[in-house]
């Protein structure tokens, strides 16, 4: 069987031009390079050099085998080289699955610095609000997760990175915007716009509306935050998500946050990540830049 080791003695026969030469470049003595080469020779059942005076001439089995030396060994150099970096931590890949569609924004202030301190690992995003979060990270579909809503399981690890209060958004003109919280039933009489996530995983409903027995006029989804909040500035309607997002929004749209109840809806920005990973370099630089990074 071709070894490794037998390509580089074809190249370096090459290279240095001798043997003697060839066997300082490898470390090794020029009767055990010769006696390598007979035993190459050997394995192979068929010549690879043919001697010519003082010198040595390829055989047409040496020429292919010289010719694969000098393809394979730059390829199988590079594959070592990527191996050093991935064991050095310098290469890589983080896959994140969002749970927190309205976190995307902050997601990429956290991201920037962390591709500025790894320029070797990629980062992937996978944001669908009807993907299974847990089972992407148990199946290693994903590295981290990003939720407002972790499931505690075993083998599984939620960080908590900010916290936050989930706030009702009206238009700056509705006679909701002049309250300091609104209750049930007033949200109860407005169309509700929302992500398209099922409505037990909704806060809104599982936290305010439902236990209230209380239901929206009308339920309206919409993937896009910024089309959300275009409707609710117009006065269609009104939705719910976090307080830092609306602020930041409120400085260029007529919209106004409104506490939602006496004690209004209070949650944590988690990053869950699988419990024998939790000493990966990337995936703590992450969560330390995360945990750094609050919106607002």
């Amino acid at each position: 069987m071709i070894e490794r080791s037998h390509l580089k003695i074809l190249r370096e026969i090459e290279r240095q031009g001798s043997l003697t030469a060839a066997a300082s470049a490898l470390n090794l003595t020029q009767s055990a390079l010769s006696h390598k080469i007979t035993r190459l020779e050997q394995l192979l059942g068929t010549p690879l050099w043919l001697k010519e005076g003082r010198g040595l001439k390829l055989t047409q089995a040496g020429e292919y085998l010289l010719q694969e030396a000098n393809r394979l060994l730059p390829q199988l150099e590079r594959v070592d080289e990527r191996l050093l970096q991935f064991a050095r931590g310098e290469r890589g890949a983080l896959n994140i699955g969002m749970e927190c569609h309205p976190c995307y924004q902050w997601l990429l202030k956290v991201v920037d610095p962390f591709l500025s301190r790894w320029p070797g690992v990629d980062v992937d995003v996978t944001q669908k609000f009807q993907f299974g979060g847990m089972a992407a990270l148990f199946n290693h579909d994903i590295d981290l997760l990003v939720t407002p809503d972790p499931i505690r399981r075993e083998g599984i690890h939620f960080e908590p990175v900010f916290p936050y209060e989930q706030v009702l958004v009206v238009s700056r003109d509705s006679p909701l915007a002049g309250l300091d919280r609104v209750t049930p039933d007033q949200v109860a009489a407005q169309t509700l716009y929302t992500y398209p996530v099922a409505v037990e995983r909704l806060d809104i409903f599982q936290q305010f509306l439902l236990p209230a027995n209380c239901l929206p006029r009308k339920h309206k989804v919409l993937e896009a935050t910024e089309m959300m909040l275009q409707m609710v500035a117009a006065g269609r309607g009104v939705a719910t998500l976090p307080l830092w997002l609306v602020e930041e929004y409120a400085e260029t749209l007529p919209i106004v946050p409104v506490r939602l109840g006496e004690q209004g809806i209070h949650k944590h920005i988690n990053l869950g990540v699988r419990t024998a990973d939790l000493h990966d370099q990337h995936t703590r630089a992450f969560i330390g830049i995360a945990a750094e990074s609050p919106p607002a």
